[in-house]
């Protein structure tokens, strides 16, 4: 829940140039406006192999098929229906990238910027790492075991569950790697860690047409079962939807502790749905086109939950969030969305009576830090620490409003106080 609130999933093409008089090779990059959010590509620009990297969404190295032109290039990316076609114009390539039948303006320009992520951990590292894999079924998980220095089975251990979305080992999103700064940390205290590609993505596989959160916490629950080969004391940490399957897995009894960062816990249609309505407030739509948005996809989100197919609706609203509602129904029949929208972990609380660490930013804009917070302090039943931290957005990071346009152009990845919260509350539960 933490990257494309509009539900507009946008699969990445690849494209390549070529100036009039000579080739265009190397790096070129642009930015993709869907609706207000921008989304940056870079393209990797070679006839023999080229690819694009999407580092807002942590994608790398996507392949494509070029064809050159009189003016300038055509590419193909049959795997997700996606094309770009473009022409050379002096220093920059001017183009239309589509998909799935909608079109959006493209313009590519030499080298890319670097953004200053200074939390990123580099390597030599002060501990072990370890490449690992662990299977659910037909899936296998790849992931990175973090070992401090002079770890025994009494060393205690998490795994780390990345939100909604397909994610990496690192979580990353728009160049930030929050699991690798968070695992950076808790190994140079004494506690271990295992990050996994979720299934479908890096270097993990599984499938992902049929899959729903009950299949991700099986997943999660292999990469524990892993752990307790080495480890006495496991437990998980998850972001988002993470921390939904962390308490789940809780409530199953399969864990011996919990860190929920910004965990949904409440109805996730609710959450989705005010997700909806910040996202077209902060676009600058009037409160009546925004309600009657939120009144079309509550009634499909319903349609939805009750096992029927709904059909595109209209409310009388502008064009683009007409076709907006179009991409959403037609992207929102999977089991995924389904299985998603009938979540709400209120009923399960109860059973959950191992120590339980929840944060949630205040300025948090996609899961309700109040609303959830509270749940979790009047729900579960066993020992807990619910924490409020002041100012930080759903990423927790120091921010101005917590919207996500904010997350690129923040340089920390996770906040000090927030990693020393976790450190903490982990060192007391020994």
């Amino acid at each position: 829940m933490k990257k494309q609130i509009i539900l507009f999933f946008l699969c990445l093409a690849t494209v390549a140039a070529k100036a009039q008089g000579g080739d265009v090779k190397g790096t070129w990059s642009g930015k993709l406006n869907v609706f207000g959010n921008e989304l940056t590509l870079v393209f990797h620009l070679d006839d023999e192999n080229c690819t694009l990297d999407s580092p807002d969404q942590g994608v790398k190295g996507v392949p494509a098929q070029l064809e050159r032109t009189g003016a300038g290039i055509k590419v193909a990316v049959s795997s997700i229906n996606a094309s770009y076609e473009g022409e050379y114009k002096g220093d920059s390539v001017t183009g239309t990238f589509k998909q799935h039948g909608h079109t959006f303006p493209l313009t590519l320009k030499p080298n890319v910027m670097k953004r200053k992520r200074p939390q990123t951990p580099v390597a030599p590292y002060p501990y072990l790492t370890q490449e690992v894999s662990f299977s659910n079924g037909d899936a296998v998980l790849k992931g990175t075991l973090v070992l401090p220095q002079n770890y025994t089975k009494e060393t205690p251990v998490l795994l780390m569950v990345t939100g909604s979305g397909l994610q990496n080992r690192d979580e990353e999103v728009f160049e930030h790697k929050p699991f690798a700064v968070i695992a950076d940390a808790l190994a140079k205290q004494g506690i271990a860690t295992l990050r996994y590609d979720d299934r479908g993505f890096g270097e993990s596989t599984g499938d992902l047409v049929n899959v729903t959160t009950e299949d991700l916490k099986n997943d999660a629950q292999a990469g524990v079962e892993l752990l307790r080969k080495q480890f006495k004391r496991v437990g998980v940490l998850g972001h988002s939807e993470g921390g939904t399957i962390g308490l789940m897995l809780a409530a199953e009894k399969k864990v011996d502790f919990v860190v929920s960062l910004a965990g949904g816990v409440i109805s996730l249609e609710e959450t989705l749905l005010e997700q909806n309505r910040l996202t077209l407030q902060q676009a600058g739509y009037s409160q009546d086109i925004t309600d009657r948005y939120c009144a079309v996809l509550k009634k499909l989100f319903d349609e939805l939950k009750a096992g029927g197919d709904p059909k595109p609706a209209t409310n009388n609203l502008p064009a683009e969030l007409e076709k907006n509602l179009q991409m959403v129904q037609a992207q929102s029949r999977t089991p995924y969305m389904r299985h998603f929208l009938t979540l709400d972990m209120t009923d399960r609380l109860q059973r959950v009576t191992c120590p339980v660490l929840a944060l949630n930013g205040t300025k948090d804009q996609q899961v309700n830090c109040e609303a959830n917070l509270n749940a979790l302090r009047g729900g579960l039943a066993g020992k807990k620490e619910i924490k409020a931290l002041d100012g930080l957005n759903h990423m927790f990071q120091h921010c101005i409003t917590g919207a996500l346009n904010e997350y690129k152009d923040i340089e920390e990845t996770f906040a000090p106080e927030a990693l020393d919260t976790i450190i903490t509350w982990l060192k007391m539960i020994k």
